[in-house]
Order: structure tokens, then C-alpha cells, then sequence
């Protein structure tokens, strides 16, 4: 089975877990929409329509603004009309991670070269929302006591479409690292872990020196190709 089949299998099985949430949190499940899971089709079978093994680059979980809408972390219905020629009928909004993946994307090369040896998914594949809000499964202790089995479950099922386990790319160098670190250490899933900027953090607080951080990404990404 080709990698983006298995990717595909896996968003269109997947269900909100039956675990109960702390009281105000919700699930995030993007992939339930037609549209979502018709892009979602494009865009996989459109860049990984082999079985090639790649190294995988670790978000943290679905945003409302990107992954929450088209399925593919990171990447947002802007990015996926303008950057993959896939027209969509989603609302034209931009992502700020968003943007700055895909500044890093074009850099790299284009999105054949780098999803030929990348694949982006996220510690969570849903998202949570509280209030209308976005947050992070880290944002409350009680959640990620809640989801930590679910985290395992996922990073387990995700490495089994084709992961290369000599090293994992995490995005974030704060809670998301640490929590990865912690639970590599317990399960031994990859050799090694390293961290990078947030890109919402980057476009927030540092886009002034935004072309700094890609070429840090850059520099990582041409590191890790070197295990080929």
C-alpha cells in the first residue's frame, strides 16, 4: 500500500476517541467534511504515491485555521490552491504557521523535493477547542493526563505508514519537546529527537527575523537528509 494510502485509511477510520474531556473542552475533528477528505485525497495521492519511508515532523495538534479545516497540518486552503494547485471551497484564510511552513516548503526546493522526504502530522491528529478557542492539548493538566494514551496510540499508528527512526523532527521547542521527549523515552519510538521554533511563535514574536528561522530549518532539514 502506497503512503498516502495508509495516511488516507487512517483519517478516514479515525473517530473522536471516547475519552471524556476535562468539563469545557471539546474535540476538534476536521476529518468528518467531504471537502476536507476530497482535498486531503489530492494533496496525498498528489505527493506520496509510493511507499518510500520518510522522516516525520511532529506539530502538536490541529489549529482551527489550517489543519482544522483542510485535514493537512500545517497547510492552509490558501497554501493548498496557491502552493499545490488544489482549488478548494474552503474560505481563503491564512495561517500564520501556515505561511511560514511553506516559506521553508519553497526554500527547500518545492513541495515534490520536500514531501518526497518529509511527512508533517502532529502528536495529536484532532484538536481541541475551549470557548470557541483553539488550545493545546499540553494547555491544561487534566487534558493531557486525558489524551496522553491517545498521543501514544497515534505516534505508534502513524510510524508503522513508513517512518525513518533515526531521528524525528519536533515542532516546538517547549512543551511539545518535552512531552515527546518524555514519551520517546518511555516507548523508544525514534533514535533521537530534535527541536525547532514554532512557527506561530517565529511569525508572532520574531518575523522580523522570520528568514533566519527557514534558513535554521533548512539548515536542520539538510542535516537529517544526510541519514539517506
Amino acid at each position: 500500500m502506497a503512503f498516502a494510502e495508509r495516511v488516507l485509511t487512517f483519517s478516514r477510520e479515525l473517530q473522536v476517541p471516547s475519552i471524556p474531556l476535562p468539563e469545557g473542552f471539546s474535540w476538534l475533528f476536521p476529518y468528518e467534511q467531504a471537502e476536507t477528505q476530497r482535498v486531503m485525497a489530492l494533496f496525498y495521492r498528489k505527493y506520496y504515491t509510493d511507499d518510500h519511508p520518510r522522516f516525520f515532523v511532529f506539530g502538536i495538534n490541529p489549529g482551527r485555521f489550517g489543519a482544522g479545516i483542510t485535514g493537512v497540518p500545517f497547510t492552509d486552503p490558501v497554501r493548498l490552491a496557491e502552493d499545490c494547485g488544489i482549488a478548494n471551497a474552503f474560505a481563503q484564510k491564512q495561517e500564520l504557521s501556515a505561511q511560514f511552513i511553506w516559506q521553508v516548503i519553497r526554500v527547500f526546493g518545492g513541495p515534490e523535493r520536500f514531501f518526497k522526504h518529509f511527512y508533517i502530522t502532529a502528536l495529536s491528529p484532532l484538536g481541541f477547542v475551549r470557548r470557541g478557542v483553539n488550545v493545546n492539548y499540553y494547555d491544561d493538566r487534566q487534558l493531557l493526563r486525558a489524551v496522553e494514551p491517545f498521543l501514544v496510540w497515534n505516534l505508534r499508528t502513524q510510524i508503522s505508514f513508513g517512518a525513518r527512526r533515526e531521528v524525528a523532527l519536533c515542532v516546538g521547542e517547549g512543551q511539545n519537546f518535552r512531552i515527546f521527549q518524555r514519551l520517546n523515552a518511555e516507548h523508544g519510538f525514534f533514535d533521537r529527537i530534535e527541536a525547532l521554533p514554532h512557527p506561530r511563535w517565529v511569525m508572532q514574536y520574531r518575523r522580523k527575523s522570520a528568514d533566519a528561522y527557514v534558513e535554521q530549518y533548512l539548515q536542520v532539514l539538510c542535516a537529517v537528509l544526510q541519514h539517506d
